[in-house]
């Protein structure tokens, strides 16, 4: 299934209840496509084997992030210190209380150092052979 609900997800910061969200979405449309009704008591197993997927949402949503940071890390813009936080000025916040705020990189980051990652975007072949066309994508198994 391309992924059709979803605009410009490489500038989403993702939170849990976000990824719920579209995991919940997925499904939803799955289960429309089967035709099963919302009260027949069908589990999102067994709905992924009647359609033969596997939940891939969140994934394609990585994926894109991926290339459009690789793109942006291997430019020489504004946008790039934009995105790794290097430009100075703004209104200077001391004491704010609660949770830090998640930025655009942190998923990107929590699975690899963001000099690890913008070293291979530099590197347009370890990015390709990393988030590249062959990036894992989830598609349809057939069985004969």
């Amino acid at each position: 299934m391309k992924i059709y609900n979803i605009y410009g997800p490489e500038t989403w910061t993702l939170r849990a209840v976000d990824q719920k969200h579209l995991e919940s979405s997925e499904m939803w449309c799955w289960r429309r496509m089967e035709k099963i009704s919302w009260t027949d008591h069908v589990r999102n197993e067994d709905v992924l084997l009647r359609v033969k997927e596997q939940r891939n949402i969140l994934h394609e949503i990585r994926k894109q992030k991926a290339n459009w940071i690789g793109h942006i890390l291997r430019r020489n813009c504004l946008l790039q210190r934009v995105t790794e936080g290097k430009i100075q000025g703004g209104i200077e916040v001391i004491g704010r209380q609660g949770r830090r705020r998640i930025k655009l990189l942190d998923d990107l980051k929590e699975r690899t150092g963001y000099s690890h990652l913008k070293e291979k975007a530099l590197d347009r072949s370890m990015w390709r052979a990393r988030f590249g066309r062959g990036f894992g994508a989830v598609v349809r198994q057939t069985t004969k």
